[in-house]
């Protein structure tokens, strides 16, 4: 696995990220990282590489869009001084253009999403061991439904960005998709947007692949 001993992870996205973990820092007891896939990606970490002292630390907030993330980016992630980043931003960017069309100061389009990923990365990574880009998704298997297909046009800008830089990439939407051909999609999230423990696995899944994580060590 890329982590390294008393490596240190920050974890930063909105909602999906967040699930109800502690402020102002996401980490501790009693839940306190959040139920959802961090807190899954630090218990399989922990479960199976006690030995490496991996610190997982969950900086989600719920509503967020890139914008935010930039807001809060110096205290939320320079100041903690992560090992390893890994950012899963733009289902809010992506949604507000649908669930409140009219309010066009909540929108954040596509230029400016990749725009701002792009110099949030560009600024971070020389302070960073490894960084772990993830697309946004949304849980419909349709391609051709206009939410799903916009959320695709940001997944790809989250794979340029990946790309110009040589960051790990983690294709989120691939991943549901493969549960998908399976599963209805309110099996996974009755909103289509925040999973339940079935999808916060699939995320939890899908990044620890990109990291490299043994499933089978120490069996």
């Amino acid at each position: 696995m890329l982590i390294g001993n008393n490596e240190r992870l920050v974890m930063i996205g909105d909602s999906i990220t967040d699930c109800g973990r502690a402020r102002p820092v996401g980490e501790g007891l009693f839940d306190a990282i959040g139920k959802g896939y961090v807190g899954l990606v630090d218990a399989l970490i922990s479960a199976a590489y006690p030995e490496r002292g991996i610190r997982v630390t969950n900086m989600g907030i719920g509503g967020n869009n890139v914008r935010d993330l930039k807001e809060r980016w110096q205290t939320d992630v320079v100041d903690l001084k992560p090992d390893w980043l890994s950012v899963m931003i733009g289902t809010n960017d992506v949604w507000r253009q649908f669930d409140t069309p009219t309010i066009k100061e909540s929108h954040v389009y596509l230029d400016e999403y990749e725009a701002t990923l792009d110099s949030l990365v560009a600024a971070t990574l020389p302070q960073l061991k490894g960084l772990v880009l993830m697309t946004p998704f949304y849980i419909e298997s349709n391609e051709n439904d206009l939410m799903r297909a916009q959320m695709d046009r940001y997944g790809a800008a989250v794979k340029r960005v990946a790309e110009k830089y040589g960051t790990l990439f983690v294709d989120t939407q691939a991943a549901f998709n493969a549960v998908l051909e399976h599963l209805y999609a309110g099996t996974l999230a009755w909103d289509r947007v925040h999973p339940n423990q079935i999808g916060h696995a699939v995320l939890a899944r899908a990044f620890l692949s990109a990291i490299g994580y043994e499933y089978g060590k120490g069996l």
